[in-house]
């Protein structure tokens, strides 16, 4: 998942999304698909899109189960497209036969969250850390120990406001298996996000550019593209490396059950995977591409996107059991309650 965390909608608004021919609604991440790219689609097709805006997979699974969402195209990150899977909540789309999955690097076909490629196709990968104001903080970053078991940085921590993402971090940090229906186990996950929390300034998922970059908080639980993207506005940010690891995250193209518009989500698909399509939505959103682009028009490199080029171990979210999700859950509740 991850991802700008502003409520913004392009071309218009969704409060009760249109369902007429020549049209696509798109329920995605805020800000992460690029508006010239849209623009130039319904340009060449002659297709309204419209696209709204969710910010966490939570969100976007909340609104699909609800069913009658409206949408033809979601975005939700790799375990999240699993859940939606075993619960019918997507439509078959034959993602193998497109021409979108021509394009698709080797390493993301035939994966666990979609081993027969029925349903999606990889739009962006990245991963979920934390990031410091290095005006405010000039330690070490090479230890989720920073922020789980801070010292200097005590009372200036803002942590993301559910717990994807948040847990699975902890898990890395305290060597707890993700998906562990081990209550003790989890217990200690539990334990150390219960002594944190006193130090943690905010459990928040939005404006965090605007929350880390003016100091008012010197770490932020945040993702890669991100902070690239706010220290390329001029923030003295870093990206942190911890040596436990960074939870990994991949967004997919995935189409909800139902959809009115399913040649139209296809359609712009292939059209967002197009190689130079591919490439200006990459240096739009700063976030990894999974299809392939022209590296000679890329705009980052290991040596001017560090945050994009992780150093460390990634170990991928997963799709946990029912009783390992009430455990999450749990652990979450109860930190928050």
């Amino acid at each position: 998942m991850k991802k700008i965390l502003l409520a913004t909608t392009l071309i218009l608004p969704l409060a009760a999304p249109a369902m007429a021919d020549g049209s696509l609604n798109i329920y995605a991440w805020a800000d992460s698909i690029s508006p010239e790219l849209i623009e130039t689609f319904s340009e060449e097709t002659g297709i309204t899109v419209n696209v709204d805006s969710f910010s966490s997979n939570e969100d976007a699974l909340t609104k699909l189960q609800a069913g009658s969402s409206g949408y033809d195209l979601v975005t939700p990150s790799q375990h999240f497209v699993k859940i939606m899977v075993d619960e019918g909540l997507l439509e078959d789309i034959d993602a193998n036969e497109m021409a979108a999955y021509g394009q698709l690097d080797d390493r993301w076909t035939g994966q666990w969250w979609d081993p027969e490629n029925d349903y999606s196709i990889p739009m962006a990968y990245g991963t979920a850390g934390f990031a410091v104001n290095r005006d405010l903080y000039d330690g070490p970053v090479d230890s989720w120990s920073v922020i789980f078991e801070p010292t200097d940085l005590a009372g200036s921590i803002a942590m993301l406001s559910y717990p994807d993402e948040v847990v699975s971090a902890a898990q890395l940090y305290t060597g707890v298996a993700y998906c562990s229906e081990d209550r003790a186990e989890m217990k200690k996950v539990f334990d150390l996000l219960m002594a944190q929390k006193p130090d943690v300034a905010a459990y928040t998922s939005d404006n965090i550019e605007n929350r880390l970059g003016s100091g008012e908080v010197a770490a932020h639980f945040w993702w890669d593209g991100n902070v690239l993207r706010l220290r390329n506005s001029g923030a003295n940010v870093e990206f942190a490396m911890p040596k436990e690891g960074l939870v990994g995250w991949l967004d997919s193209y995935v189409v909800p059950a139902g959809a009115s518009n399913v040649d139209n989500a296809k359609a712009f698909i292939d059209f967002m995977s197009e190689v130079d399509n591919a490439t200006a939505q990459y240096n739009y959103y700063a976030h990894s591409a999974p299809v392939e682009i022209d590296e000679s028009k890329a705009k980052y490199t290991p040596e001017n996107a560090p945050e994009l080029f992780p150093t460390v171990p990634v170990v991928f979210a997963r799709a946990c059991s029912p009783a390992a999700q009430d455990l999450v859950t749990k652990v979450w509740t109860d930190l928050l309650q």
